[in-house]
């Protein structure tokens, strides 16, 4: 059997890149579950499988099997609510991008995907994309969430995708890696991915006038190869972010600024709420945790596992 790269899973059919460069169509050999997991995507983008050295009737390769995933970011299914959706995998580096307008992010969005890659050790940039379209409340809203996350570790850059010079240390950063590129419908991803190597022609989607949110421009992630080589993950436009398999007493730990404190809590099981002598809530009250994160923190512990889909 052959290896080869999973650039797009539309469900039922694959499109790889074979060992040679050939890029094919492929299908699943039968059912196909992988570790146990209950998902509606067996296979993402971003993935290595096996393939069989003959074809189908129809001339199309079939898959085996997957390679071991080194991670993988999932999201609560839309649908489902008890499955996820795998959004890629094998990811050196995961990209958020932000806007402050047309439309805005909202923070509880920004910190569930946090806590999606932190969970796999997936490293994180933040992008505030359309700062071209900042008022001066846009500019200063910038520097304070700035702040917030660079106080806990996360890189954070203002970018337009019409401004060169200010994605040039992007192009640098990606270079021989496999990196995702994701966000909220219509805050430039497909853009910004053209602006990166032009030769990709993305469709670019446009953002609804009258719900200032983006059309979705692709249904399915794909994996596109790079002129610099390395390859980028463009995933769909997402308006939820539902977290699974996150359990409850574990959350804390994939808040940075929480992590560091757990050990201090009085009683070694806190969850961080309403016990007395707890480490977080101090630091809260001392402003050494920012507000808006820990009120993330506790949306996601009062989360109902039963709702499928969750609009934040």
């Amino acid at each position: 059997m052959e290896e080869a790269l999973v650039l797009k899973s539309t469900g039922l059919w694959y499109t790889l890149e074979l060992a040679n460069g050939e890029v094919a169509q492929a299908r699943i050999r039968g059912k196909l579950r992988l570790d146990g997991l209950s998902t509606t995507n067996p296979i993402a983008a971003g993935d290595k499988v096996y393939i069989r050295d003959e074809k189908d009737s129809e001339g199309n390769y079939l898959i085996d099997n997957v390679v071991e995933r080194h991670n993988y970011i999932v999201r609560k299914s839309t649908n489902l609510s008890k499955q996820m959706q795998i959004m890629a995998a094998n990811i050196d580096h995961a990209y958020l991008v932000v806007t402050l307008k047309s439309p805005v992010t909202q923070l509880a969005f920004i910190d569930r995907f946090l806590v999606a890659a932190e969970s796999f050790r997936i490293p994180t940039t933040l992008l505030f994309n359309k700062i071209d379209l900042y008022s001066e409340k846009e500019s200063g809203l910038f520097e304070v969430l700035k702040s917030i996350y660079t106080e806990i570790g996360y890189a954070v850059e203002p970018i337009s995708t019409f401004n060169a010079d200010s994605i040039s240390f992007l192009k640098e950063e990606i270079k021989g890696k496999n990196v995702m590129i994701s966000g909220n419908s219509g805050v430039g991803k497909s853009s910004l991915v053209a602006a990166l190597d032009p030769n990709l022609n993305l469709r670019i989607g446009e953002i609804s006038q009258s719900h200032e949110q983006g059309k979705h421009t692709t249904t399915f992630a794909e994996m596109h190869k790079l002129a610099s080589g390395g390859y980028i993950i463009d995933t769909p436009g997402i308006r939820a972010f539902g977290l699974i398999n996150l359990e409850k007493d574990h959350i804390a730990h994939y808040f940075r600024e929480m992590r560091s404190r757990l050990g201090e809590c009085k009683f070694h099981n806190c969850l961080h709420l309403n016990e007395p002598h707890c480490a977080v809530k101090l630091a809260l009250e001392e402003e050494k945790i920012a507000p808006s994160r820990y009120h993330s923190y506790v949306q996601l512990m009062e989360d109902d596992a039963s709702s499928p889909y969750r609009y934040v």
